[in-house]
């Protein structure tokens, strides 16, 4: 039986996967979607930031920055705040900002997604992708989320979710994920522990209805969502009435 951890031991514990597996990170995400982790970011942010008024966005658990960079990308998007709590994942972050050139546009916070250090109604839309996994709290970062979006504002959430088995296909991909990832993460990354941590995570998480219910709870209203990915992946957008 698994023993139980408190928030403030897993938020450890994730920190120091996340920070041993950065400089890999975006490597392994081509790698285990085949590329479509990109694509996938491009259709959170124009989700998020269709036909919305002009102003700032914000990208919660920015990571490396990809899905920041998307909303970058937006018309609609003024100015971008990629905001992280590991220090070495927005060190790459800015890394890749200067490759492409969009230095301008976009900045780093370090932050805690539970403690978001911003007032209220500060973004015409916020963003997450494949983060809510991770935090110790998701209705705290939710309703964190819903707190700083600007009323019609949008939240938008991408995340792996868990698969419904019922079918051939999910079966299989469950199996490449929870067998074959693991595997690569210990030959490509050198870190079978983290890449065994991700299926595991998936396993546990809400599934897309639950998560919907609880952006709905965080005070967002027309809540959708959609699966990609074959039903792994699912992109929940909410509203700020």
């Amino acid at each position: 039986m698994a023993v139980p951890i408190d928030g403030e031991t897993k938020r450890q514990q994730v920190a120091a996967m996340f920070s041993r597996i950065s400089r890999k990170y975006d490597f392994m995400n081509t790698v285990m979607t085949a590329g479509m982790h990109s694509r996938w970011r491009r259709v959170a942010a124009r989700a998020a930031t269709e036909g919305l008024s002009p102003g700032p966005a914000l990208d919660v658990a920015t990571g490396t920055g990809g899905l920041a960079f998307e909303l970058a990308r937006r018309a609609e998007v003024q100015e971008v705040v990629g905001l992280d709590f590991v220090p070495g994942m927005l060190a790459l972050a800015q890394v890749l900002e200067r490759r492409q050139g969009q230095r301008q546009r976009l900045h780093w916070v370090l932050g805690d997604a539970l403690f978001l250090p911003f007032p209220d109604s500060a973004f015409a839309c916020v963003t997450s992708g494949f983060a809510m996994r991770n935090v110790t709290d998701v209705g705290s970062a939710v309703s964190e989320m819903s707190r700083v979006v600007r009323p019609g504002g949008r939240v938008a959430l991408l995340e792996m979710t868990p698969l419904a088995r019922r079918r051939l296909g999910s079966r299989l991909l469950w199996a490449y994920f929870s067998h074959v990832v693991p595997a690569l993460g210990q030959v490509l990354a050198g870190d079978r522990e983290a890449y065994t941590y991700l299926p595991e995570s998936v396993e546990q998480f809400l599934t897309a209805e639950q998560l919907g219910r609880l952006m709905e709870e965080a005070g967002l209203v027309s809540v959708r969502w959609q699966l990609l990915g074959m039903g792994l992946v699912a992109l929940h957008v909410g509203e700020k009435p």
